[in-house]
């Protein structure tokens, strides 16, 4: 799995440099079409394609940038339950094996969850 980071900015990054590739009547139909069924604009688009085969960042629609901030969310809840749990055992506390049971659970369908997304 790639640890590469996400980076959110509050002010866009300036495109101050341009690619030019040729392609013929249908191929821009084609590209055109792919960008209109992302939502994209197709220099979005196309850009994003490169960005993604270049390794640098993936190509995230807005549909799969609301199932990754769910599942961010669901991320977020298990690292609390987690953090109680943690606290509970410091603190020299039992902890009923069902609640490790039910937090590895869902830290599992998380994962399984992200990676089908990143597929």
């Amino acid at each position: 799995m790639n640890d590469a980071k996400f980076e959110v900015r509050l002010e866009p990054d300036r495109k101050d440099r341009m690619v030019h590739a040729r392609v013929s009547a249908d191929e821009y139909a084609a590209i055109e079409k792919a960008a209109k069924a992302a939502d994209m604009t197709v220099s979005g688009f196309f850009r994003s394609l490169i960005l993604e085969g270049a390794g640098v960042r993936p190509v995230l629609t807005k549909e799969d940038r609301a199932v990754m901030a769910l599942l961010l969310e669901d991320m977020r809840a298990i690292g609390v339950n987690l953090n109680q749990v943690a606290r509970s055992l410091n603190s020299g506390k039992g902890v009923h094996p069902g609640d490790i049971d039910i937090n590895l659970g869902n830290v599992q369908r998380v994962q399984a969850a992200v990676m089908t997304e990143l597929r």
